[in-house]
């Protein structure tokens, strides 16, 4: 499970929580503009927008998980088990194997209107990478400076919402995600207004009590929930330290710990990383369950006309600043 977010400040920021029992080796990735990018349809793209996000390498191949491009374009890919349907190739669609739309769309695009616009012609086929690596069922949030877009290939076909929450979890589909916000349409970062009944002699005993009412579980239409209102309500500076910093309070109000969700097998889901990219400007935060410490990597500082993927294995372990000693 897993939650999206967009936040804007000065600079556009966009970035996930992944949740998940296990990692698969991901690492920062960056795949600069001439990596040439193969698709199972026969295209092959020699040259591209430079891209940089998590991603587990497989066989020489970036497969992200979130990414952002050199011109500020941003994704992330979100479970969607259950309601993800990909379909056989289409003739006179542009047929994309689930594992390669991240780079075929921060490849080519540049921002969320040109984006829309190539998706009117795909069609996201369930094509596997290899043997043993069946196509990932998901769907995913797009966005730039401007839009926030959700992508969702279901049984009835391919399509794109807007997507005025600014966040995305998992199940249900999209639609009914934000539908739900109905029901919680009287929360506010104010006091209450008591409604209740005349003559009762009502009491704000308490700071926050405003979003009483707010979920507080970890299934993910409540986490859809919390993070719309943590992030449409969310203030800070305009400066980098106190918006990367915000950022990441909004993915601690969706965070999950172990022990709070238990699997069949005896393990537990967590926030395995967070990510906050500075889409703006090409910086890739994160941070882990182990390490919160932020760690960045800098895309503008790569090489960026060459042909070789660069990866940068995430920092686990956290470090201890010991003031007195």
């Amino acid at each position: 499970m897993c939650t999206a977010a967009a936040y804007r400040t000065k600079d556009f920021y966009f970035g996930r929580n992944l949740d998940y029992e296990r990692n698969y080796g991901e690492s920062v990735t960056v795949t600069p503009r001439k990596y040439a990018l193969t698709f199972r349809n026969g295209e092959t793209w020699p040259e591209h927008y430079a891209i940089i996000g998590m991603a587990h390498v497989q066989d020489g191949y970036p497969l992200y998980y979130d990414a952002v491009n050199e011109k500020g374009l941003a994704i992330a890919g979100l479970n969607f088990v259950g309601s993800a349907v990909y379909h056989a190739p289409v003739q006179g669609r542009d047929n994309v194997a689930q594992f390669e739309l991240i780079p075929w769309l921060l490849g080519r695009c540049a921002t969320a209107a040109e984006a829309r616009k190539a998706l009117e012609r795909l069609n996201i086929t369930d094509e596997a990478f290899c043997p043993g690596l069946p196509a990932s069922q998901l769907h995913w949030m797009l966005a730039d400076r401007e839009t926030s877009l959700v992508i969702e290939s279901t049984a009835d076909g391919l399509h794109v919402y807007d997507d005025p929450a600014q966040v995305l979890t998992n199940n249900p589909p999209f639609p009914m995600q934000l539908f739900q916000l109905n029901n919680y349409a009287r929360l506010s970062p104010d006091g209450p207004e008591f409604r209740f009944a005349k003559g009762i002699p009502f009491q704000e005993y308490s700071r926050g009590m405003g979003g009483m009412g707010l979920p507080g579980d970890l299934s993910s239409q409540s986490r859809f929930v919390r993070a719309a209102f943590a992030c449409l309500n969310a203030q800070s500076g305009e400066d980098e330290l106190s918006s990367v910093s915000q950022f990441f309070h909004i993915l601690g109000a969706v965070e999950q710990q172990r022990g709070l969700c238990r699997l069949p097998d005896g393990q537990y889901e967590i926030t395995l990383y967070s990510a906050c990219m500075n889409a703006s400007r090409g910086l890739y935060y994160y941070r882990t369950y182990d390490n919160p410490q932020w760690t960045v990597v800098d895309l503008h500082r790569e090489e960026l006309d060459e042909s070789q993927l660069v990866s940068y294995p995430l920092r686990e372990k956290t470090e201890i600043f010991r003031q007195n000693g």
